[in-house]
């Protein structure tokens, strides 16, 4: 029917297009390899076209590829030679299908919805049989496969990919308990499938995924356990099936009877669940399409999106289920940058509140609720992160006004669960949600709870069980006391915010709102216009910049009659320099003896809002001079500061004066970090920045630490070069409050910019700031890790700017994973290689982990062979015979300090293969030197046949060295020919070495008039045996 295509190719065979569709790339390559392979064999028997492709792929890497990928192509729709190609293929490629798995890989993520349905079913049918052969990396595929099958989907296509895959899973069952994450992963996947094959016509695939999940979670739960609380979830869903019902039970009462390890349901509750699990339950078209509206859509212009994703994959009854998975997404995989949060890019919160209104069905919205509130239950800010959390405020914050039944069914389920989720947990539950709640307004995402809990919206009931149940957040915090009127007006402006986008929507032209181009990601940090400061709350909009005037009428009726003269003088006046002589009256009038104490606070209240406008704009001026600082504090307000350092702490106006400010702290935060500038500012205030300490007692905080890190978060939010400006002298006048923990830090290099940073770099160096002291260093850089990129790098350099050791952060390697720490292990490598190597960090970097694409240990390794190699030779020896000792007889003596390196004996040697095997095509002879091969002669004479197998090339090397019997000769240490031990040590470690030898023939071994000969030489590694 369709028209023959007028320009050439016809339709190809791999991916369904249309005449209109470009060529795939990806097919026209196949193609052309499929090419090449039926050239070579055109024609021929079976045993000469074996013969004529084997010869080809000798050629080189490119033919080698080429022939893998044609027999693959052919595999995939030529049915009929599937069975031969795959045996073809298993004959000639020389590198372990590693072409092939990454090519299916790529067609997983990125064609699979195109493809013909005969190389679908080929597809498929080649993953099972990698399974079959136990291909290494098979098992990967086989996860990027179970990605495909679509949650809340029962189409037929559907439908027939989770059962090939569930009787891959079945058949090949001891191949996957192999795997701990393939174990993980497939019950995440088919407990999740359960909840959609209820119907009768899918009662057997049921029953079937049923016995797979039992199976697996009763004989490798451990295994599960890694899921974390979202395995809780899952099974809470699907617990009324009989077998599950059974299992559910036991995870209750009887943990043990799962496994030794597992202690309760608390155990797994608390376990925070990995993004890999969230991300595996959305297809990779539907993890594009969310990932480009939560970074590329512009607030307001997302309806049409929205509209097709709903089209797509949520318009059917059975995809309901969909949006619990789309929620747990959102909330712990899709954490935007600080500079996508402060732009005009579509919230997460909106995303939710969509998904929410769009439930038709109570399960699902029940369901759902508990998806976007399942982080709070057992939420602890030192494990998990505040984007978990922030989307469930947020959409109750925003939909108040426009969906105010989102809002009070959202307050009604969070109320409700604290009792309901698991009466014998009750306590922790609270204690999760109260966490959420503090750490939400620690972290500034809202100022305000209590016009969100004590709203007029809400009925009567809601808000008397939301005071029942958050009594502390239902009033206003102090600071400041008008926390009430401010949180309701910042509310009105956002809600009036959204209600100007709805309309915008349809106003607005679709044609204008965003090309076509397709979804195209690199990751959260993808550049934005940025137009507003980085933060970790969203920001519609900036604060409104029109100038009201100052109404004081509620108050300035309380005070008496001078004070109420003078307040009235400074309302009419515009004048700076009357005013601050008007102010100066006030202060002198407040610090009489007859002065009525009870004004106080009214007095601060007219005060706050008559120099409202002193607080908005930038404090610190442009061009930074002594005139220009003395002019920036000489405002009204400042009198009260300058009057304070004029006094002694002994005077009674000294404690006065306190009272007054910590009022207008009430009423006005920002005044805190308005005080800290004055004190580093001014010349009056010269050396009394102890007076903030005075101050932040004096206010209803009463404690120096929470009042800075406050101050210093209103000043981060409002003027990031006060920042700056204020941080040296924070640090120096500060530094049990500020060198203790990296919450200071993490404000600064959350928002600075690489000028900024540079700045505070040349303080540092120069001396005027020290943000960093050794006892606290480790931790505050292990803290980092968590941070985002650009922070963890600008802690790092700062870091580095320091003078201090790196051996003391050098056990922060213990916590870095080369996959999720990056930055840090960058910027220990580029150190590292500037170190000469001791024997503290030489054991750390041969106690990471060996992977295959980790290669920070083997390039610092290789490193120091070319620049210390005697160094490193010496202190590998000494570790490669103490740990070859240790578990034979020293295990108990291990020292505190090995819980952090857990330095293993198998560990250095395959790190020594690593390396090895990294030099062999070099001239570097550092495993030519006597100690490394006396250390591998030592191993080898002790270790078991396993190990000699395994690193049969590595000790081969250390035979070749028997040959001397007692002499080495002078060849061997000529090499490292700048080494001093050349000269001087050559013949005694030899010696030594034959007296180890020897004492393990025979125990009478160590007489002292031998010992004084061998610790004067040094040879420290065999010595230190009795360390």
């Amino acid at each position: 029917m369709e028209p023959s295509p007028a320009k050439g190719k016809p339709q190809g065979r791999l991916l369904v297009s249309t005449t209109l569709d470009a060529k795939d790339e990806l097919e026209e390559r196949l193609e052309r390899c499929v090419g090449i392979v039926t050239s070579l064999t055109n024609g021929l028997s079976e045993r000469e076209a074996n013969d004529a492709i084997t010869a080809n792929v000798c050629k080189g890497p490119q033919q080698h590829e080429e022939v893998c990928l044609g027999l693959f192509a052919l595999l995939l729709t030529e049915p009929p030679q599937a069975q031969r190609c795959y045996r073809d293929l298993t004959l000639v490629n020389r590198d372990g299908m590693n072409v092939i798995l990454i090519k299916i890989n790529q067609i997983l993520m990125e064609k699979f919805l195109k493809l013909q349905d005969v190389c679908r079913t080929q597809l498929v049918w080649l993953v099972r049989e990698l399974v079959k052969s136990g291909v290494i990396g098979a098992d990967g595929v086989l996860m990027t496969l179970m990605k495909q099958i679509a949650g809340g989907d029962i189409t037929s296509k559907n439908l027939w990919l989770a059962e090939n895959v569930l009787d891959i899973l079945l058949d090949q069952r001891e191949w996957v308990l192999k795997s701990g994450m393939l174990i993980a992963m497939s019950v995440y996947t088919y407990l999740r499938l359960i909840v959609d094959h209820g119907t009768p016509a899918l009662l057997v695939l049921r029953q079937k995924e049923v016995d797979l999940c039992i199976g697996l979670l009763r004989e490798k739960f451990m295994e599960c356990f890694i899921i974390g609380r979202d395995l809780v979830r899952l099974l809470q869903i699907v617990a009324r099936i009989p077998e599950m019902e059974l299992l559910w039970k036991d995870l209750l009462h009887n943990p043990q009877a799962l496994s030794p390890q597992f202690t309760g349901l608390l155990q797994l509750l608390t376990a925070r669940t990995s993004r890999k699990f969230l991300a595996c339950r959305l297809t990779p078209d539907m993890e594009t399409k969310l990932l480009f509206m939560t970074s590329r859509v512009r607030f307001g212009q997302q309806k049409r999106y929205q509209d097709w994703f709903q089209r797509q994959y949520l318009s059917t009854a059975e995809s309901q289920s969909l949006r619990c998975d789309l929620i747990r997404y959102i909330c712990g995989v899709v954490h935007p940058s600080n500079e996508v949060l402060s732009s005009d890019i579509l919230p997460r919160w909106a995303i939710i509140g969509w998904l929410l209104t769009t439930c038709t069905s109570n399960v699902a919205a029940s369901n759902a609720k508990l998806a976007l509130f399942y982080d709070w239950l057992f939420f602890s800010p030192e494990k998990d992160s505040i984007m978990n959390i922030e989307p469930a405020i947020l959409v109750m914050h925003h939909s108040m006004k426009p969906h105010p039944a989102i809002t009070a069914t959202l307050l009604d389920f969070m109320c409700r669960i604290i009792p309901h989720f698991f009466p014998p947990l009750e306590g922790q539950v609270r204690q999760g949600v109260f966490n959420s709640l503090t750490f939400i307004m620690e972290k500034r995402v809202l100022a305000h709870l209590a016009p969100l809990f004590d709203n007029p919206k809400l009925d009567r009931e809601l808000r008397s069980m939301l005071r029942e149940r958050f009594a502390e957040f239902c009033s206003s915090p102090s600071p400041p006391t008008e926390g009430r009127d401010e949180g309701a007006n910042e509310m009105k402006m956002e809600e009036s915010v959204s209600l100007e986008m709805d309309n915008h929507v349809l106003l607005d032209k679709e044609d204008g709102c965003y090309d076509n181009t397709e979804a195209a990601f690199s990751d959260d940090e993808e550049e934005v216009n940025n137009k507003g400061e980085a933060e970790f709350r969203f920001h519609p909009i900036k604060e409104a910049v029109i100038e009201e005037p100052a109404d004081i009428t509620p108050y300035v009726d309380q005070l008496d009659d001078t004070m109420k003269e003078k307040v009235l003088q400074l309302q009419k006046g515009s004048d700076t320099e009357a005013h601050c002589e008007v102010m100066q009256e006030i202060v002198d009038l407040v610090l009489e003896e007859d002065f009525d104490s009870e004004q106080m606070s009214t007095l601060a209240s007219c005060l706050a809002e008559l120099f409202k406008g002193h607080f908005r704009g930038d404090v610190l001026p442009d061009d930074i001079t002594e005139e220009s600082l003395e002019e920036s504090v000489c405002k009204p307000v400042c009198l009260v500061f300058r009057n304070l350092c004029q006094m002694q702490e002994d005077n009674s106006g000294f404690s006065v004066l306190l009272e007054m400010l910590a009022e207008l702290y009430q009423k006005q935060p920002k005044i805190g970090y308005h005080l800290l500038y004055y004190l580093r500012a001014s010349k009056a205030a010269m050396g009394k920045m102890s007076l903030y300490e005075s101050f932040a007692q004096a206010t209803a905080l009463g404690d120096l630490h929470t009042c800075l890190m406050m101050d210093m978060k209103a000043c981060q939010e409002d003027d990031i070069r006060l920042l700056c400006y204020l941080t040296p002298s924070i640090y120096t006048e500060f530094p049990d409050e500020t060198l203790r923990s990296g919450e200071l830090l993490n404000m600064i290099v959350a928002v600075i910019d690489s000028t900024q940073l540079q700045e505070l770099m040349c303080h540092v160096m120069i001396g005027n700031l020290v943000m960093f002291r050794k006892d606290s260093v480790l931790n505050i850089l292990i803290q980092s890790l968590e941070w985002e990129t650009f922070e963890q790098y600008s802690a790092w350099q700062l870091f580095l700017a320091h003078s201090i050791p790196l051996e003391t952060i050098i056990p922060i390697l213990q916590h870095l994973k080369y996959k999720e720490h990056p930055e840090a292990l960058s910027c220990l490598l580029l150190q590292l290689r500037r170190e000469k190597p001791s024997g503290e960090m030489v054991k750390m970097v041969l106690s990471r982990p060996c992977h295959p694409e980790d290669q920070f240990t083997t390039s610092i390794l290789r490193h120091w062979a070319a620049k210390h190699d005697d160094v490193l030779g010496e202190h590998i020896k000494a570790l490669l015979i103490k740990n070859n000792n240790m578990p034979r007889k020293r295990q108990s003596l291990r020292s505190s300090s090995s819980k952090l390196a857990q330095l293993t004996l198998e560990q250095i040697l395959e790190h020594m293969d690593n390396l090895r095997l990294n030099l062999s095509n070099t001239k570097n002879s550092f495993f030519t030197q006597t100690p490394i091969l006396q250390a591998l002669q030592h191993v080898q004479a002790s270790c078991d046949e396993a190990h000699k197998m395994r690193f049969s090339d590595l000790f081969s090397l250390a035979e070749e060295y028997e040959e001397p019997s007692s002499k080495p000769p002078k060849s061997r240490r000529k090499a490292p020919a700048s080494s001093p031990r050349s000269r001087k040590g050559a013949v005694t470690p030899v010696s030594n070495e034959e007296e180890s030898v020897s004492s393990s023939a025979s125990e009478e071994e160590d007489s002292k008039p031998k010992a004084p000969k061998r610790k004067r030489k040094g040879s420290s590694a065999v010595a230190s045996d009795s360390d």
